[in-house]
């Protein structure tokens, strides 16, 4: 029936032109577009989740193919049944194996002939030449190696954890490593920071495929971002950079507040109404909206009130082992806001509980907890677990009722950026981390993620092959993993994702096709045929040859007069073999001898020696007594000649 009415439909569409009636826009399936977005190295879409196998090689974006090739040592082998599941069936069950009795019933078969149990037939249907039709038969459980045990092992690890990996994406804008993250809690927007000193903003319901940010900030001129950080009710969001004042913005970008600047010639900190040093880190109470803090290199940390920007609540200084401003270089709420954690210079973790009277003591001191500067702290949402990161290349994990010794500590974890921080995932079974690329070395930029409950390593996840991870963060309402990755030239934020188990978010804006253009679109651009109308672009005038006009006019550049040759004229009188006539007419009598080209200039003076002394003027009669007798040298002209 429904093949006759598409049949009637077809042949009264034939009487009509094509443009008649309303055409259908053309949409690209899901499955296109994910197939686009899909990080080469992981399953197909059946399995949702990537093994996570500590001695597996890392898996990489579509971009960084050879670099894969190029860590590849051995060729892995054909994946099984424990492979592809991990031991944990996917879909229905398959049908039980039939036994041998179930041939000799004498019923009549319907449909095709189940397939054979392993060993039952293996001596009759030998003979036959019959070949075989489909896929071969999976191995049953018992033929599996223990090499294939171990690999099960590993990919119920991954099905446990349920890690979205198998797709990609790129948030693109910066020309400088992406140094700061923030996803609200909704997980519609995204804010990044960068070296490059901007900060820009994404909106997932209003970004297309295109994947373009649609403002970006410059918080302070001239300053790096070093994070970003969303109130709890996400309406207004903390920028922290390298100045010594963190700035609150609201959602859509406008400046609300500028906290104030500390007066540096105060000694005591406590005295200062600000931070007279550059920031370090910084942020949003988890449960307060009004209440921030922030930790800087003056040696200080901070609690505002975002209602008073012109002076702090709380001025914390770490303990120190010797007086001195040390450089707080990190600092973090716990789950409740009820503890401060901040990581000292001197390589100390110090943390301080917030209750009535508490002041700079810390309550738990960790004294040479890193032999570096410490990047980021992280609580657990217990509050029994802390977390550190450290330029020295580790990570440490500690237990917050016995913090002499740490409980784990991961080595060969390279770390170059101050702000290269640690994040749980939603349910805290995991928490993560991100690597910096060495300068020698073939491993790229990776994401490790480590097993709370075991304490070792359960996947290396690479991100970039020539960029560091920096920041990273698994947003619980999304299901997705945001990592900044970036280098001296270039920055972005990769957002892993799968499309069985994430929602929203970057599945949003990938389906979305930017909008065609159409002729509406088209602006012709005005021409201007007389920019020189307006004064502010008319050039100034040229004063060169108004210049050369007057120094021709002699009046006005008070020209001397030249000398006339030849005879006079206009009351002048000219002049006869290059002199006045005066000077002619006394050289020719006499009165004018020239002959000073001739004589010795002291001759000529010293013959009016005697009549000085006879006769003196002026100022020598006075000092005529007292005054010694002036002995003139003896010319040396005779010495000379001689």
């Amino acid at each position: 029936m429904a093949d006759d009415e598409a049949d009637i439909y077809d042949g009264v569409r034939a009487n009509f032109p094509l443009t008649f009636g309303k055409q259908s826009k053309s949409h690209t399936p899901l499955e296109a577009i994910h197939n686009a977005t899909r990080r080469s190295g992981t399953n197909p879409p059946s399995s949702s989740s990537k093994p996570a196998n500590t001695s597996a090689l890392p898996s990489l974006s579509s971009s960084s193919k050879e670099w894969l090739n190029s860590l590849r040592s051995t060729k892995k082998p054909t994946p099984t049944i424990a492979d592809r599941g991990g031991g944990s069936e996917i879909g229905p069950p398959s049908p039980p194996h039939p036994r041998a009795e179930d041939y000799n019933d004498d019923g009549v078969m319907v449909g095709p002939p189940p397939p054979p149990p392993p060993g039952v037939g293996s001596g009759a249907d030998e003979d036959e030449d019959d070949e075989m039709i489909g896929p071969p038969p999976p191995p049953s459980a018992s033929n599996l190696s223990s090499d294939d045990d171990d690999d099960s092992n590993g990919d119920e690890l991954g099905n446990r954890f349920r890690i979205p990996l198998s797709n990609e994406i790129v948030l693109k804008g910066h020309t400088k490593v992406v140094s700061a993250l923030a996803v609200d809690h909704t997980g519609s927007r995204v804010l990044s920071g960068s070296y490059d000193y901007l900060v820009r903003m994404y909106d997932f319901q209003g970004m297309n495929s295109r994947l373009q940010s649609f403002r970006q900030l410059e918080p302070a001129e001239g300053h790096q971002v070093r994070n970003l950080s969303w109130s709890p009710t996400a309406d207004r969001f903390l920028c922290v950079t390298g100045s010594a004042q963190a700035k609150i913005y609201d959602r859509d970008g406008l400046t609300l507040g500028e906290f104030m600047k500390g007066d540096m010639y105060i000694r005591d900190l406590k005295n200062t109404k600000g931070h007279i040093s550059g920031l370090t880190c910084g942020e949003w109470h988890p449960k307060t909206k009004e209440t921030i803090l922030t930790s800087s290199e003056d040696g200080s940390l901070r609690i505002w009130d975002v209602n008073d920007f012109k002076s702090q609540k709380q001025v914390i200084k770490p303990k120190l082992a010797r007086p001195g401003r040390v450089p707080v270089t990190t600092c973090a709420w716990d789950h409740d806001g009820k503890r401060i954690a901040g990581g000292v210079g001197d390589g100390s973790i110090q943390v301080w509980s917030i209750k009535p009277g508490w002041g700079s003591r810390p309550d738990i001191h960790i004294e040479k907890s890193h032999s570096d500067d410490i990047t980021c702290l992280k609580f657990s949402s217990d509050g029994n677990m802390l977390l550190s990161r450290s330029f020295d290349g580790s990570l440490k994990v500690w237990d917050m009722r016995k913090t002499k010794e740490a409980l784990k500590v991961f080595e060969d974890l390279p770390n170059n950026y101050g702000q290269t921080n640690i994040a749980f995932s939603p349910g805290e079974d995991l928490f993560f981390t991100g690597t910096s690329v060495e300068r020698e070395s073939t491993v790229g930029g990776l994401l490790c993620f480590f097993d709370r409950a075991n304490l070792e390593l359960v996947s290396r996840v690479g991100i970039s092959p020539s960029c560091s991870v920096v920041r990273c963060c698994w947003h619980p309402k999304l299901n997705q993993i945001f990592a900044t990755v970036g280098d001296k030239n270039q920055g972005g934020t990769h957002i892993l994702y799968d499309p069985t188990i994430s929602e929203r978010g970057a599945l949003v804006c990938v389906a979305r096709a930017p909008r065609k253009k159409s002729i509406d679109d088209f602006e012709a651009k005005p021409v201007i045929h007389n920019p020189h109308a307006l004064p502010l672009f008319r050039d100034q005038p040229s004063r060169k040859r108004q210049r050369e006009k007057v120094l021709k006019d002699p009046l006005k550049s008070h020209k001397p007069e030249l000398p006339i040759t030849g005879p006079g004229f206009g009351g002048r009188v000219g002049a006869s073999q290059g002199s006045l006539l005066t000077q002619y007419l006394m050289k020719q009598g006499g009165m004018i001898k020239e002959t000073w080209m001739e004589e010795d200039p002291r001759e000529a003076i010293l013959k009016y020696a005697d009549a000085a002394a006879k006769d003196p003027k002026f100022i020598a009669p006075a000092y005529a007594d007292t005054q010694p007798e002036p002995v003139f040298a003896k010319s040396d002209s005779e010495e000379e000649e001689k």
